[in-house]
């Protein structure tokens, strides 16, 4: 005799109730025929020539990526750092401001990496930040300064001091940081 599951009977019952549904078929698609163009009329129609993405002005630079070397060093934690600015419990604008004059002040002293703090933001994720690239990228692990900083720097008055950012090591703050590398100063003649 085998011995039947404990909710065997919940399971029977249930299925009793259960009416099964009608083959069910899709009502069938008129497809209009296509209307037939003549050649004359086909081989004169306009070509569109394809849309190039605008190019970026010659006075604002591009966000580069870090070289592998530097990469290496910011994701093992073991970058020089030369000043950091707190943006935690700021309101965006206020942040952005702060932010600009921070990079802009870092800029003209010729600094070469700085940290910038925005918190991790007030999830419930918030405190399992583990160090990797598409950790810090995940929508519920965002504050809004967080998420609001890479938009900012990839902005023209941002793009003329910062070359480039990453995500933080955990012992630099890790999910609620980045490392801002700043554009070198041209020196005048």
């Amino acid at each position: 005799m085998t011995r039947k599951p404990p909710d065997f009977d919940l399971w029977t019952e249930v299925a009793r109730g259960v009416k099964p549904l009608g083959r069910h078929r899709p009502a069938a698609k008129t497809v209009k025929p296509a209307k037939k163009v003549p050649a004359a009329a086909a081989v004169s129609a306009p070509r569109h020539e394809p849309v190039l993405p605008r190019r970026q002005p010659a006075t604002v630079p591009s966000l580069a990526a870090f070289d592998r070397r530097m990469a290496q060093k910011l994701t093992r934690g073991k970058a020089e750092i030369e000043d950091r600015i707190d943006l935690h419990g700021t309101g965006l604008e206020e942040a952005r401001v702060r932010l600009l004059r921070f990079l802009e002040r870092a800029h003209h002293h010729g600094l070469g990496m700085v940290l910038v703090i925005t918190g991790k933001g007030a999830s419930p994720f918030s405190g399992h930040t583990l160090h990797g690239r598409s950790h810090f990228h995940a929508p519920e692990r965002q504050g809004k300064l967080r998420r609001a900083l890479p938009d900012w720097l990839h902005e023209a008055p941002f793009r003329l001091v910062a070359s480039g950012f990453q995500p933080a090591h955990p012992r630099h703050g890790g999910g609620g940081a980045f490392y801002v590398k700043i554009r070198k100063r041209r020196r005048s003649p």
